[in-house]
């Protein structure tokens, strides 16, 4: 996600990131000198959430205190060693072209600042992804966006997600990581807030859809990676190739799975 979106999303996600977004544009007077306190539990998981910078704790606490969704996703486990992961979550633009080019989804991304991307998940939630705070197993993003879709009419608004990520082993050896994500929607239009009871359940699944989604696609990427990276990185040159980083970081990361791929292979027993 891996943007976020998510993105995806991410992301993921990577993924996450570039599919969920629901959004506007800040509000002045939030960025106030006064310090606010975010609350560093979230679904049972404690954040740093001290360590985030006072002017986006107030920004993030005006969504954390008065949501109009709240929701769980995870743990969903993705394929990736955790290093790997980790720049796959910094790279959403090269994390969304990739599963683009594969035909996994219809995700794009721009890069917009340091920390800041646009993300389109390509059936009709876009919107802002902009990274708060991370350290090497908890990412704080805020985000703002908005959802077309024939169901509802346009919606915008903010949400803030807590992303936890523990590397784990699966069951033949092979590295991964379980990303779990907790996410505040907060929405702009007032009448569709005031009548939220009747619109939850909608607007509640498919904010969790867009989140799972972002993070399961990731995974669908790193498999790809593991058993067809000539693939892969075919598409990452294919005209229009990705930058000469990008493609870069590519073969290192095909290298490296490949690598630890054989490491497993070999110490696993023989039935």
């Amino acid at each position: 996600m891996i943007s976020g979106w998510l993105c995806a999303r991410r992301s993921g996600a990577l993924a996450l990131l570039v599919g969920m977004g629901l959004s506007i544009t800040l509000y002045s007077g939030l960025a106030q000198s006064e310090t606010c306190s975010l609350p560093s539990e979230h679904a049972g998981m404690t954040f740093p959430t001290e360590k985030v910078d006072p002017d986006w704790a107030c920004r993030l606490h005006a969504i954390v205190d008065n949501y109009t969704i709240v929701g769980k996703v995870g743990p969903i486990r993705t394929g990736l060693p955790e290093s790997l992961y980790h720049q796959l979550l910094d790279r959403p633009p090269l994390a969304a072209g990739l599963i683009n080019r594969l035909d996994l989804a219809l995700y794009k991304s721009e890069a917009r600042g340091p920390g800041r991307f646009w993300g389109h998940d390509g059936e009709g939630t876009g919107g802002i992804v902009q990274l708060v705070y991370q350290d090497r197993n908890s990412r704080i993003y805020y985000l703002e966006g908005s959802h077309d879709s024939r169901l509802l009419p346009h919606i915008t608004g903010k949400a803030v997600v807590f992303l936890r990520m523990n590397p784990v082993k699966d069951t033949d050896g092979t590295e991964a990581m379980d990303s779990t994500m907790v996410s505040y929607t907060k929405l702009d239009n007032r009448v569709l807030s005031g009548i939220v009871f009747m619109l939850r359940p909608i607007i509640g699944g498919i904010v969790t859809r867009k989140l799972g989604k972002g993070v399961e696609t990731v995974n669908r990427l790193s498999i790809l990676m593991r058993q067809h990276p000539d693939r892969v990185l075919f598409e990452a040159m294919d005209p229009p190739a990705f930058p000469d980083d990008e493609v870069a970081f590519v073969k290192q990361a095909l290298e490296s799975l490949s690598h630890s791929s054989e490491l497993t292979r070999s110490r696993t027993p023989a039935p």
